[in-house]
């Protein structure tokens, strides 16, 4: 076994990857990725601890984010760039430690594991020969090992959308805290299956502020997003296309390529950008480009110029296997948490900003994009605009002509399973409304599935953690409905993940009490037969089915 992983939904057989990662990530990528996990952790022990002393350290907390983020599916594939951060991360860890020493505080205790000595990371071999020891199998009992690794992933989720707020300047230390101490808590030998499970339902909590803490960050920078239409055609100039989710990248690359001949497009979640009111005002916002992620491969030659990722999702194929054939690998630039090797990575400067100026003078150099489609797509449905319409759409309902919500939000993938989500969309009944956030949209986004009364079939929220959005609309047709029970509104829960931000959005959902949810192409293979049994018994939790039997199972047919 030379590496094993199995965090998202592609990982082999279902079981997990133990000689790559179907999402392209090499042995050595792995387990630096765990190194980065294992040293987070020791970090947070430290960090919880001078915490309670008032000894708060932002270069602490934003280090422990920017790790989680990093070891994301999809995010990062430049082993350099990892193993540098593992060895700021023993530095930063061991300087820690010092200052608690210094305070006389214990440390130790059951958590000495974490705090193995410097030079066992100054060796890149035996590093990686560490990692293998102290990687996910390292908890031999199934059943924790699954609360522990749903944990770590929502975590992971919730460090993704905590970066992005941080990017805007806003950050909430109780949310900080809280992912210190269940870094912490996840390490503890005494914490009982009962007490884990909990632990899982913290997280969940603490994702709904997560959540909650971007939406405010872009809606106050930003504007509450606005419905309408993305232009999915190309103009005449040469363009730069960003891709991820990063908004304050959105804006620099706007701001910089004012006036200079440079169109800029949104790929894949970065398509909600469309639809804020404070990117409306530059004229060089172009529209979007392509799809969902998978499909770079294909999209990113015909688009010809530039790509500046600022967040998952890489597919490290088309650079690995396609990029000298394709000679792209020049285009791609990365930023925050992405990294590919090979790709130019851009850093903050010391006074905070970022210069794109590279990417921007190369776009000048290339042809415009190949139209590879033509038209609009809606977008812009977040939860401000949604309870702008909730009195027309409590009167359909009341009226028949809505008689059901599905929520189909979630992440998209490449295996062929996928098409369910398109035939199922095809399927549903005219008289049902389609809630959605994140890339699983793009699997029924431009199907011509109409409106009720003028409101559109399919209501796209924006990015996935704009989960948030259908959660608050939810609530708020609850309480225009006056039930008492969230679970009593006409909504069925049919959602698609495959990496660590769904997995966050889930245990939202679950700490929200909302029921029966069910969850695919397949269930998470870090879900012990227990643990799983756990969330089917309690939250009524499943898996998907056949298009035709889900049909009937949900009654809409």
């Amino acid at each position: 076994m030379e590496m094993f992983c199995y965090q998202c939904q592609e990982t082999a057989r279902n079981t997990g990857c133990t000689v790559r990662g179907v999402c392209g990530k090499i042995p050595v990528e792995a387990k630096a990725q765990d190194l980065l996990i294992y040293l987070s952790k020791g970090i947070a022990v430290c960090s919880s601890k001078l915490r309670h002393f008032g000894l708060k350290d932002t270069k602490v907390d934003h280090f422990i984010i920017n790790a989680l983020f990093t070891t994301i599916t999809n995010a990062n594939f430049d082993t350099k760039k990892l193993y540098s951060l593992v060895e700021e991360g023993v530095n930063l860890r061991d300087d820690l430690y010092a200052k608690c020493l210094e305070k006389n505080l214990e440390v130790e205790g059951f958590y000495g594991h974490l705090f193995a000595p410097k030079e066992v990371f100054s060796n890149f071999e035996k590093a990686l020969e560490f990692a293998t020891e102290n990687g996910v199998l390292r908890n031999e009992d199934i059943d924790k090992r699954s609360l522990v690794e749903t944990v770590t992933y929502g975590l992971k989720g919730m460090a993704a959308y905590l970066e992005h707020a941080l990017n805007l300047g806003y950050e909430n230390e109780e949310n900080i805290a809280f992912v210190e101490k269940a870094l912490c808590d996840m390490e503890n030998p005494n914490k009982t299956t009962e007490e884990l499970i909990q632990l899982v339902l913290d997280t969940g909590m603490y994702g709904v502020k997560a959540m909650a803490i971007l939406d405010k960050a872009n809606t106050e920078t930003y504007g509450h997003p606005v419905a309408g239409k993305a232009n999915i055609g190309v103009g005449t100039k040469p363009g730069i296309l960003i891709s991820g989710h990063d908004l304050k990248d959105m804006e620099r690359l706007l701001e910089q390529t004012k006036g200079t001949g440079v169109d800029v497009y949104t790929h894949s979640e970065m398509l909600p950008a469309n639809y804020y009111p404070a990117f409306k005002k530059y004229d060089n916002f172009r529209g979007n480009y392509g799809g969902s992620w998978w499909n770079q491969d294909k999209e990113f030659p015909t688009f010809n110029g530039p790509v500046l990722f600022t967040s998952n999702c890489i597919v490290p194929y088309t650079f690995r296997e396609g990029a000298k054939k394709l000679n792209y690998i020049d285009k791609v630039f990365t930023t925050n948490a992405a990294g590919m090797e090979g790709c130019k990575h851009i850093e903050l400067d010391e006074f905070g900003n970022k210069d794109f100026s590279e990417i921007i003078e190369l776009a000048k150099r290339c042809e415009p994009p190949i139209e590879i489609e033509k038209g609009e797509v809606h977008g812009g449905f977040a939860h401000n605009q949604v309870l702008q319409l909730k009195d027309k759409i409590i009167d359909a309902v009341k009226s028949g002509a809505i008689k059901r919500f599905i929520v189909m939000g979630g992440c998209d993938g490449r295996m062929a399973d996928r098409k369910y989500y398109t035939e199922f969309a095809e399927k549903l009944p005219k008289d049902t409304i389609i809630l959605t956030s994140g890339c699983a949209k793009f699997r029924y986004l431009k199907l011509p599935l109409g409106d009720i009364a003028g409101i559109p079939r399919v209501l796209d929220a924006g990015q996935c953690n704009d989960s948030y959005s259908i959660a608050v609309i939810a609530l708020a047709l609850k309480d225009a409905f006056g039930f008492d029970d969230i679970n009593q509104l006409p909504i069925v829960y049919n959602i698609a993940w495959y990496e660590q931000k769904a997995a966050i959005v889930l245990l939202a959902l679950l700490y929200l009490g909302i029921k029966n949810i069910h969850i695919g192409p397949t269930l998470p293979a870090f879900l012990s037969p227990n643990v799983a049994k756990v969330l089917v018994e309690n939250f009524g939790l499943s898996g998907i089915g056949t298009v035709e039997d889900d049909l009937k199972k949900f009654n809409l047919v």
